[in-house]
């Protein structure tokens, strides 16, 4: 099988059985947008991560800067600094006007609503891609890559954790469902599969992220655990307590890609 043919293949293995969704009025799927606002903040308030300093590396003063999947602006905004213009993508209305909101008074913003790469023609070429934290989410990776290289003139940067990050769930599944998660896929099969669909290897930086990514352990990001879990809200407190007793979530590896663009 190919790269790409197994990643999907390991994707496939994290859908919610049929028999526990048909049991939530809640979709699983959500993302909360308030909760990308705060990660986009704190980005705005720390120093650079690797995934920004491979962006900023390459773009080039006044440079053009492409974020698909954009959330809140997470991985653009700390180089507003240096773009000239920032082109957005997202499937979620709610969550480009989180990226507006936090991108007032800090740079221009171009909003592309859509799926990617099927909006990927009404982009047009940019200097340096972004995407972060979107790829766990990308059943066909190889096309979604291919897309971004051919829209990047100088390079294309790609974020996400080294494992897939549902798998920090998986005691959860089995304490309320008695439900094996998957583990897979990981970073380094998703560098494969690029690599096969550019026919050339790509460069990584492993580096570690010290908070999680919607933000600590409140009541939002409880709630928000809940409904990926598929349970009833009357299941919130037990939820909290078991998150609680775990202690503090342990750092996350991540991985941060990249490779020269194509545009």
């Amino acid at each position: 099988m190919t790269a790409a043919g197994d990643w999907a293949k390991a994707l496939d293995a994290w859908q919610i059985p049929e028999q526990i969704l048909a049991r939530t009025a809640e979709s699983p799927w959500d993302l909360p947008p308030p909760a990308f606002a705060k990660a986009a903040r704190h980005a705005l308030a720390r120093p650079l991560n690797p995934t920004h300093l491979r962006a900023l590396e390459a773009l080039p003063n006044d440079g053009t800067l492409l974020d698909v999947g954009c959330g809140a602006g997470a991985a653009s905004l700390p180089l507003a600094s240096r773009a000239k213009v920032i082109v957005a993508v997202d499937e979620s209305p709610a969550m480009l006007e989180e990226m507006l909101s936090m991108a007032r008074n800090l740079a221009e913003v171009v909003t592309h609503q859509g799926t990617w790469p099927q909006c990927a023609d009404e982009v047009k070429a940019v200097d340096v891609a972004v995407c972060a934290n979107v790829a766990y989410n990308v059943r066909a990776l190889g096309p979604f890559v291919t897309a971004l290289t051919q829209h990047s003139r100088e390079r294309v940067v790609l974020e996400l954790t080294d494992r897939h990050p549902q798998s920090s769930l998986n005691w959860l599944w089995l304490h309320f469902w008695s439900l094996q998660r998957p583990t897979g896929p990981s970073a380094s099969d998703a560098a494969a599969v690029i690599a096969e669909a550019l026919g050339e290897g790509v460069n990584s930086t492993h580096w570690t992220r010290e908070e999680p990514v919607l933000g600590g352990l409140d009541a939002d990001r409880v709630a928000w655990i809940r409904r990926r879990l598929c349970l009833p809200p009357s299941r919130e407190a037990e939820l909290a307590g078991l998150l609680e007793g775990a202690g503090p979530e342990a750092p996350t590896p991540m991985v941060t890609l990249w490779w020269p663009g194509r545009a």
